[in-house]
């Protein structure tokens, strides 16, 4: 389990510098008061602490081991629960993680490097000891809560998120503290049960609770961790808080360090064969994602799922998820020991996409295994990270690593972007609400109205159509693209890190290789470069319902809605042709490629009356001058 706040943060209790004078007397006699109830200057000997804790929450319970060097404000911690277990830790540099599946990864987007400089800032006791490290703070507020009052005072540690700080005003101890999670919410701590330990008190008992980014805070996550050992002075060494190396649980059954995957493309997504514990499945191929079963699925395979914490994603949904180990993964010749899988029911994804699903494999392999997708000839490519090379004639673009999310970075019509690598998105372009708000893209774009623009684990995504101007990757202009703007609260989309979401419409029409291991992606133009960015005509959303079609949404001004279909409408027939004659997938391709004011008979069923309707095909954006045009580095052309 990756948890955006380690035990770190909720033992590293003595928050705050104090640098602006404006509010310095009331702040500083506030933490005066806490330090001289916690023992006085019996801290000015802490150089560091060594806790262990036992831990419940989402249906699991475990283990946590935490170190922490309060000079320095470095840390690690590893923990297990169930079937899942890992380690995070700060270096004095970075921020980093290791996953259940043994992989490793250092967090280096500026979103990352605020929290864990926050959090570092917190091992420090810095609020005590300025020289350790800087930070900003507000005023003194006098706040009540379930009858208590509280000493409110928010810091902003330098080059950190802002962490709001309750002081209890019977004792003076710190007695809860929030600051931002890392996906666009909150998580708040609150903690008693305060124990003398050589002279300081520390509590020993922490309630944690996550707020989305849509104010929601769900049972399923809460977390109650009980300290059982806490020891100071124990010698650290630079040793204890370095990036760890990966376990070798990979490897390639083939003595050329490659294997070739053939790969089906519906909707944009990238559908793989494959096995879990040697028998077959049929597995979404999802940059974002970590390894995913769907509760059938993982039956079928006889693995157990332990716990029940609530997930997120793209969609409104919290769906429930457990975790499974199994002893191995496998695409082609491609294997991972020891996988955990997130097993989690998929929803109506399956139905959205027309396609039989078990579940998802993705950050795991990528981190593993250089991986270079055709696109053109439907064929992964994964290596050995010695064996990997790029595409011929590629363009190199470096990425960060925001949790399992490669971030590169662009422009929009001149303006700066950090887009995530979504080969799990079937949109081109998605721009995240936080950015469409800052820059007024809805006017500027002149947007469509509302709409379901996207579907995932947890439910539908509604967005903006919207026709873009230029996006500029490396030494590509992209021109033309036909996306949407995310208007939304709830949901990945919902990340204020992020300008947008970069997916397989755009990279379809690439040669794309990751190297994870030197965080670099390639983009080699394919046949489809030029291509012109269509969309849909149609206005309907749609997902399999038997023999049938049924909408889900209806597009304000849409051809839908000037044809008089409606939400749950269940069309049999498109223009004479039985909706079971043809996938999904080909379905939306001909409401999506058919020419303006094509007419097209819908039969559908309504209420069990079955009628028919004349769909007249219409933009639903306006048409781009022109579509991609770029250049590469090595011939200044395509």
């Amino acid at each position: 389990m990756t948890c955006r706040l380690s035990l770190s943060a909720l033992l590293s209790l003595f928050l705050l510098v104090p640098t602006a004078k404006a509010y310095a007397e009331d702040a500083n006699s506030v933490f005066a008061r806490f330090k001289a109830a916690s023992g006085g200057v019996h801290w000015d000997g802490v150089r560091s602490l060594d806790s262990t804790a036992e831990t419940t929450g989402g249906g699991l319970s475990g283990k946590v081991h935490q170190l922490q060097d309060l000079l320095t404000g470095r840390s690690s911690e590893s923990y297990q629960m169930g079937a899942i277990d890992g380690a995070d830790g700060y270096d004095g540099i970075h921020g980093w993680e290791r996953d259940s599946g043994g992989e490793v990864a250092v967090q280096d987007t500026p979103g990352a490097k605020r929290l864990a400089r926050s959090q570092a800032w917190m091992n420090a006791y810095a609020y005590w000891y300025p020289q350790r490290m800087p930070a900003t703070y507000g005023a003194v507020e006098t706040r009540e809560l379930d009858g208590k009052r509280f000493n409110v005072i928010k810091a902003i540690p330098e080059g950190g998120e802002p962490v709001t700080l309750w002081f209890s005003m019977d004792t003076g101890l710190l007695a809860r503290f929030a600051q931002p999670d890392g996906d666009g919410g909150v998580q708040t701590t609150a903690l008693d049960d305060y124990r003398k330990i050589d002279g300081v008190l520390l509590p020993f008992h922490f309630v944690n609770d996550d707020t989305d980014a849509a104010g929601r805070t769900d049972p399923r996550n809460h977390q109650d961790i009980r300290v059982n050992r806490a020891n100071l002075n124990a010698a650290v060494s630079d040793s204890d808080f370095a990036v760890p190396a990966m376990v070798a649980t990979a490897h390639i059954n083939d003595a050329s360090g490659t294997t070739r995957v053939p790969f089906d493309l519906a909707n944009n997504h990238i559908y793989i064969d494959g096995s879990v514990n040697g028998k077959p499945v049929r597995l979404m191929f999802d940059t974002g994602a970590g390894n995913l079963l769907t509760p059938a699925a993982a039956k079928r395979l006889g693995l157990t799922s332990e716990g029940k914490l609530a997930s997120g994603g793209v969609g409104e949904q919290l769906n429930n998820r457990g975790f499974a180990r199994a002893k191995e993964v496998r695409v082609g010749a491609a294997t991972l020991a020891d996988p955990v899988f997130a097993v989690t029911n998929l929803g109506d994804l399956p139905k959205v996409e027309g396609v039989p699903l078990d579940g998802l494999v993705g950050y795991e392999m990528f981190r593993r295994f250089g991986v270079t997708i055709d696109y053109a000839k439907k064929q992964i490519t994964f290596s050995e990270p010695k064996k990997f090379t790029p595409p011929p004639g590629a363009a190199a673009l470096t990425f960060d690593l925001d949790g399992h999310y490669a971030v590169i970075s662009g422009t929009l019509d001149g303006v700066p972007v950090r887009v995530i690598v979504d080969t799990g998105s079937r949109g081109s372009l998605v721009m995240t609400a936080a950015f469409v708000h800052a820059h007024d893209l809805i006017t500027k774009y002149g947007a469509s109205p509302e709409a379901v623009t996207g579907w995932g684990v947890n439910g539908g995504s509604r967005g903006r159509p919207a026709r873009f101007g230029t996006l500029r990757l490396g030494d590509f202009d992209i021109d033309g693209v036909a996306g949407d703007l995310f208007v939304g609260d709830k949901g990945g989309l919902a990340n204020p890190d992020w300008s947008g979401d970069l997916g397989g419409g755009v990279l379809h029409r690439f040669t794309v290789a990751f190297d994870y291991a030197n965080k670099k992606i390639y983009l080699a133009p394919n046949v489809d470069i030029d291509k012109p960015y269509a969309f849909d005509r149609s206005g309907l959303w749609l997902l399999v319902d038997g023999d049938s079609l049924k909408v889900v949404d209806v597009a304000k001004d849409s051809a839908a809605e000037q044809a008089g279909m409606h939400i749950a409408d269940r069309i049999s027939s498109i223009d004479g042709v039985a909706i079971a004659t043809k996938s999904l997938s080909d379905w939306r391709q001909q409401l999506r490629e058919l020419p303006v004011d094509t007419r097209l008979t819908i039969r559908f069923q309504r209420d069990g009356k079955i009628s028919d309707a004349t769909l007249t095909l219409a933009d639903r954006m306006p048409a781009a001058a022109k579509h991609i045009t770029g250049k590469s580095s090595a011939d200044g052309k395509l």
